[in-house]
Order: structure tokens, then sequence, then C-alpha cells
């Protein structure tokens, strides 16, 4: 299967700014063409729609629909001995004195 996309950024080619993009994907396997099909057919849109859609959402295109990804950075990156080294400097907030909590 092959799908021509419309686009409205200027990543490839040197077209008029004002003229929608097209991109061409070859030798889409079946699978992902029947996924794509479903997709479309659940949402009651265009296969090229749809596409776009998805485009928009893996590139962060797409704000309200895209995943956030302020903390990516920090999630994880700690080792196992990290872990324990962070919970051996916080056991001393796990224990409770109940003369200080009358």
């Amino acid at each position: 299967m092959n799908y021509i996309i419309d686009y409205n950024e200027l990543l490839f080619g040197s077209q008029k700014e004002d003229q929608m993009k097209s991109i061409t994907i070859h030798n889409l396997d079946d699978s992902l063409d029947t996924e794509i099909k479903k997709l479309a057919n659940k949402k009651g849109i265009s296969l090229n729609k749809t596409i776009k859609d998805l485009l928009k959402k893996s590139t962060g295109l797409d704000k309200k629909n895209s995943l956030r990804r302020d903390f990516d950075e920090f999630s994880g990156i700690w080792s196992k001995n990290d872990e324990k080294e962070f919970n051996n400097a916080i056991k001393d907030f796990e224990v409770i004195n109940s003369k200080e909590w009358k």
C-alpha cells in the first residue's frame, strides 16, 4: 500500500509556502494498513485525515492530544543502587514519634 499525505509544515521540497505539501509512504505493510483503516472507520474520517492526525500526535504538534513530556529527562534514570541510597536517606521520615503527636 502507498499513501499520499498532505501536510502544512515546510519539511521537503521547494514548493511555495502557500501550497499544501505532500509525502508518499511506500511499501506499507498490511497490518499497519489494516489498523489505519480501522481507526479511520471508527472515527468516521478519511484515511488522509487519520494519518495526518497520527503524525501530528506522534510528533507533538497536536498539543491537546499529545502526551506531556515535561519530566521525560527524569524518568527511568535511577539505578537500583540510587534507589537504595535514596530510600536509606529518607528512612527517618517513615518513623512516627508518638510523643510529638500528643
